[in-house]
């Protein structure tokens, strides 16, 4: 079993928390008019994860603050991303201020009542950025996000609510 991916960027300053390496995974059934990652739409693109390298690559970078995935929309491989996250999360966790997110189209709503092994996937972030980007909604002021619509939750939080909770960062 793996993940198939788009890319890797090993310091990201705009895709969380501090320091992030992100993973963008391959596919993506929204097509949101205007995404800035169309090229990783395709199902059959990408290629597949080597989960030993990345692993290897955050142990390489004692400066990372987390992991972001992105995409494609990640919650297609949630089922895989959930097993990859438990094992960051078992290695890495200790770190001071390390954390897990995550990008989707979907809501956190839609997560929870129509995608298969999002709860598996959820359990494991700290952060979720949700919502599809609507270019007619598009803005350069926000944090981490696109569009207007988009919102940052915090996903322990918003899972025993069972209500989204926003993020709002210091």
């Amino acid at each position: 079993m793996g993940i198939r991916i788009a890319g890797i960027t090993e310091d990201s300053i705009v895709d969380g928390e501090g320091l992030r390496l992100v993973l963008f995974t391959q596919g993506c059934p929204h097509a949101c008019p205007g995404c800035h990652n169309p090229e990783t739409h395709d199902l059959q693109g990408g290629t597949w994860l080597d989960e030993e390298a990345l692993l290897s690559l955050i142990r390489e970078n004692p400066l990372l603050d987390g992991v972001t995935f992105s995409g494609g929309e990640p919650f297609l491989q949630a089922k895989e991303l959930a097993l990859l996250a438990n094992r960051i999360r078992k290695e890495f966790g200790s770190r001071p201020d390390f954390s897990l997110m995550a990008y989707t189209g979907y809501t956190f709503e839609e997560l929870l009542t129509r995608v298969p092994s999002a709860l598996d996937l959820l359990l494991e972030l700290d952060l979720l950025v949700d919502g599809r980007f609507i270019q007619e909604k598009r803005t350069l002021d926000l944090l981490w996000r696109g569009s207007t619509n988009q919102r940052i939750l915090q996903v322990p939080s918003s899972l025993e609510q069972k209500t989204p909770v926003l993020y709002l960062p210091a």
